[in-house]
């Protein structure tokens, strides 16, 4: 591992508040500039005493901003500290998570998965139009239509079409005959250059989309494509639940990849991760913010530099094998409440690996499904599909008391 390693609470401490210390101070300097300050000290008081052993909330006080891709180079000099910190975020997930080159990636904590997704598409965009000449409406989007909704969100304020490809009912799976029609279909209407967005692990299902089924379709049809990978929930559960690399970098084929981390990570909302090789992200330079050292090329903007210190140290305080053992006990209980779903009759889906089990609906009673949470594939009256999501909160002792009021109503 390159960046990521087990530190103790002492030791991130130490880690955040020496940050800190590298960033402006507006205490004691005269920052006369910049349209930034810490938080309000009439109302979050930077002197309270629980803040020494609360590095978090410290850094949310002190309030960073980390407008940028740090990645990149030069950025603002007024929060260093904290930049340094993030820097070595994105090297943990892209590095050490995602198998890229040492170096050979840009990359931010963005404010979830849906800018994440935008962020890569805008790149992709911007690329087919300037070393190509495309136009708007010779793009598109492809994905599964298990896909997250951002990916409409993207078409709408992108100009793009967005091609979905029919999803197996039962193993939900994209097949190679379903993805060429689409293909032919859009390539018939006069796209080109396809954006394709494959899924590590769908937010419904917990569903993977073998990549080489777009890449060998893509390919015979002879247009332009770029891969980038939806990971907002699987990238931080499936490359430690599976030994398969084909969702990394280690696929010359994947140009980007999105991760949530307050999703499985338990980090504070508004951390998404976007990583993309090298350069890509030059597409979205924004040269007209030349007020911004190092400009920008990020769809937020200005952003909080504590979600990103969150997210370290959440990563730092477990270490890689530690991260590893707490996937595998999720799984062990994945794999408990598919046993019992089997012995009861009950039809489900779960991918292997994965840490979602989706339930047929016809095998749950609203009341059931209302009592205990669980999420349906959609909010009208007739839903296909409850799943249920294995969390660090969601034990087994929890999954005894559904699964017996299940079989209790399956048997009368």
């Amino acid at each position: 591992m390159q960046y990521w390693k087990k530190l103790t609470r002492t030791e991130i401490r130490r880690r955040v508040d020496e940050a800190l210390k590298q960033n402006i101070n507006y205490y004691e300097q005269s920052i006369l500039g910049i349209p930034a300050s810490h938080l309000d000290g009439n109302v979050f008081n930077k002197d309270a005493s629980f803040l020494d052993d609360a590095p978090f909330l410290k850094t949310m006080v002190d309030n960073p901003n980390h407008i940028g891709c740090h990645t990149m180079g030069e950025s603002e000099p007024f929060f260093a500290g904290t930049q340094k910190l993030e820097q070595e975020l994105i090297g943990i997930v892209a590095e050490d998570i995602l198998n890229c080159e040492h170096d050979a990636y840009d990359g931010y904590v963005a404010s979830g998965g849906t800018e994440a997704n935008i962020q890569a598409i805008w790149i992709y965009r911007n690329l087919f139009k300037k070393e190509f000449g495309a136009a708007y409406n010779e793009m598109c989007i492809l994905c599964s239509e298990d896909s997250h909704y951002s990916m409409h969100k993207a078409g709408n304020v992108l100009h793009l079409d967005v091609v979905t490809v029919p999803a197996t009912d039962s193993s939900r799976e994209i097949t190679p005959e379903s993805v060429d029609q689409q293909i032919q279909k859009a390539k018939a209407s006069g796209k080109k250059y396809f954006i394709v967005v494959a899924n590590m692990m769908t937010t419904m299902f917990g569903s993977v989309d073998d990549i080489s089924v777009y890449s060998d379709a893509l390919t015979a049809a002879g247009v332009h494509f770029k891969i980038h990978i939806d990971g907002a929930f699987g990238g931080f559960v499936y490359p430690f639940s599976t030994n398969s690399e084909v969702m990394t970098f280690a696929n010359p084929l994947v140009s980007s990849v999105t991760l949530d981390a307050h999703k499985m990570v338990q980090a504070p909302f508004g951390t998404g991760i976007f990583i993309a090789r090298k350069g890509l992200i030059d597409n979205v330079f924004t040269n007209e913010a030349q007020y911004v050292s190092g400009l920008d090329a990020t769809l937020i903007g200005s952003r909080s530099g504590a979600n990103a210190v969150a997210v370290w140290m959440i990563l730092q305080t477990y270490g890689p094998h530690d991260w590893f053992e707490k996937i595998h006990i999720l799984n062990h209980r994945s794999n408990w409440l598919c046993k019992q779903l089997e012995e009861a009759g009950v039809e489900f889906y779960r991918h292997p690996g994965s840490n979602i089990v989706t339930i047929r609906a016809r095998f749950i009673p609203k009341g059931l499904a209302h009592k205990y949470g669980l999420v349906p594939d959609q909010h009208n009256d007739n839903p296909q599909w409850y799943k249920i999501v294995i969390m660090e909160h969601v034990h087994i002792d929890r999954l005894i008391p559904f699964v017996e009021d299940l079989k209790e109503l399956l048997h009368s």
